[in-house]
């Protein structure tokens, strides 16, 4: 089972997160890698090139390992493997079409699993990086009702405005920040 946080993040919030994220030189790989893929450092000055669904890759850590993905649609593609590769895994918020903000998430398989083949725990220094993410997601968000989303402060703002939070998903339910 992967570590999993449930964001809502407005681009404002993005943005700062981004600001967070430079000094760790961390890379981005999106869901599907085209051919002749160009990495670039996760930072604010690169918000404008971040695919919807993307890796942060550790690559101080170890290579970020691609394969091809042999069913599906996406039969053909390349795919980062997130397994043995020193990843997290980024899920931006999204609007929807009725101008909801759809909630994120942030995830890493970090221990030994069975459904996945995992054999040995990922490195200790990715359990720390995905630990400081965690940390200052907390510090830098609010709680919500329902529990379990941390919701950014602009964010925030933008439901006190009048921004509807939706969860993800086939008739997701609204969220709000906690109290």
């Amino acid at each position: 089972m992967a570590d999993r946080l449930e964001v809502f993040l407005a681009p404002e919030d993005e943005r700062a997160f981004l600001r967070f994220l430079a000094p760790r030189g961390l890379e981005v790989y999106p869901r599907r890698v085209p051919e002749g893929w160009q990495p670039f450092v996760a930072a604010p000055e690169s918000m404008d090139r971040l695919p919807a669904e993307l890796y942060l890759a550790a690559v101080a850590l170890g290579p970020v390992l691609v394969d091809r993905v042999k069913r599906g649609p996406d039969r053909g593609a390349w795919r980062v493997d997130e397994v043995r590769s020193p990843v997290i895994f980024w899920e931006r918020c999204t609007t929807s079409e009725d101008g909801e903000l759809v909630a994120g998430q942030l995830w890493a398989e970090l221990d030994v699993t069975p459904e996945t083949g995992r054999r040995t725990a990922a490195p200790d220094r990715l359990r720390r990086l995905f630990g400081e993410i965690r940390d200052w997601l907390k510090k830098n968000c609010r709680r919500s009702e329902p529990v379990g989303y941390l919701i950014g402060p602009a964010a925030s703002r933008a439901h006190r405005e009048g921004l509807v939070l939706r969860e993800a998903g086939h008739r997701g339910g609204t969220v709000r920040p906690y109290r």
